[in-house]
């Protein structure tokens, strides 16, 4: 399988799309199966929620290194068929691997910006995210162009983070981090980022403008596997190379990177047990209908 390249390139969500070609797509991909095993619990959530049933069509948005588009072919069947799409092309390069590697021909990649991609109209029963809308320049446009590729009776299902406080996960690692990083500005909470669908009333009002309708955001509270058991140094890696740390440890120096790996190591030890390194995480299961 080879990935096919979008020809409708824009300068929309450039930015991020810089972002995800440089050194953080690298970086995800090698922390492929890390991340695939951190996020299954709520994978499998949103999976279930969203109820992908056989022949259906389903677009994957952001689909980064192919877990759910696997799932979803899987789930769909050998008359159904899954599109996925991510502008990462080191994340894509590991799905299509993935991909291959089951011998799907129920499944194609695409190489583009899922918020102005032409993707023909009606194409879709269902329209799916991991962790993949929340970074879009322009949300409301963004879910229109997802909106118009989906059947009449459609739906649309994504997962997205809730708010820093109920993300231990996230605030736990950076509270160690932050006595040896600078002063850091305070981001725009409503700036593309992994915690821009945190507000609910946020998110209702752009997939109201976007067009659609029966939009529901369910709490959904769990566990993050950091690490398995005896696997504390490997924890503190992880917490190192993504979320907010990794973000503001971009350009860092080594001796900066060891003191705050240190300090995170240390804060981690308090949530070590026999199975592992775990932190609460909180995710909004968001849904809606044309």
């Amino acid at each position: 399988m080879e990935i096919s390249r979008a020809t409708d390139v824009s300068d929309a969500n450039a930015g991020q799309i810089a972002y995800w070609n440089d050194e953080a797509g690298s970086r995800w991909a090698a922390l492929q199966r890390r991340t695939d095993a951190a996020f299954s619990v709520v994978t499998e959530a949103a999976l279930d929620y969203a109820g992908p049933a056989a022949d259906e069509a389903v677009l994957d948005v952001g689909c980064g290194c192919g877990a759910t588009v696997l799932e979803l072919a899987r789930r769909v069947g050998p008359n159904g068929n899954v599109l996925g799409v991510d502008v990462s092309k080191a994340m894509l390069d590991i799905a299509t691997e993935r991909t291959r590697r089951r011998h799907l021909m129920n499944v194609q990649l695409v190489l583009a910006d899922a918020s102005t991609h032409r993707f023909g109209e009606a194409a879709f029963d269902l329209a799916f995210s991991r962790f993949g809308v929340m970074f879009f320049d322009n949300p409301v446009s963004a879910f229109a162009n997802i909106k118009r590729s989906l059947r009449d009776g459609g739906r649309l299902t994504f997962i997205c983070w809730r708010d820093l406080a109920e993300n231990p996960w996230f605030f736990v690692p950076l509270a160690a981090a932050k006595a040896y990083l600078p002063p850091q500005a305070q981001p725009d909470p409503e700036s593309p980022g992994p915690l821009s669908f945190a507000d609910k009333d946020r998110v209702y009002r752009i997939l109201q403008r976007a067009g659609f309708t029966a939009i529901e955001l369910n709490r959904h509270d769990t566990m993050m596997r950091l690490s398995g058991p005896n696997e504390l140094e490997s924890a503190a890696d992880f917490a190192t190379q993504i979320g907010p740390v990794s973000r503001a440890l971009a350009g860092a120096d080594a001796s900066l990177r060891i003191d705050v790996r240190a300090a995170i190591l240390e804060v981690l030890r308090e949530h070590e047990g026999p199975e592992g390194v775990f932190l609460p995480a909180s995710v909004w299961i968001v849904s809606g209908r044309l």
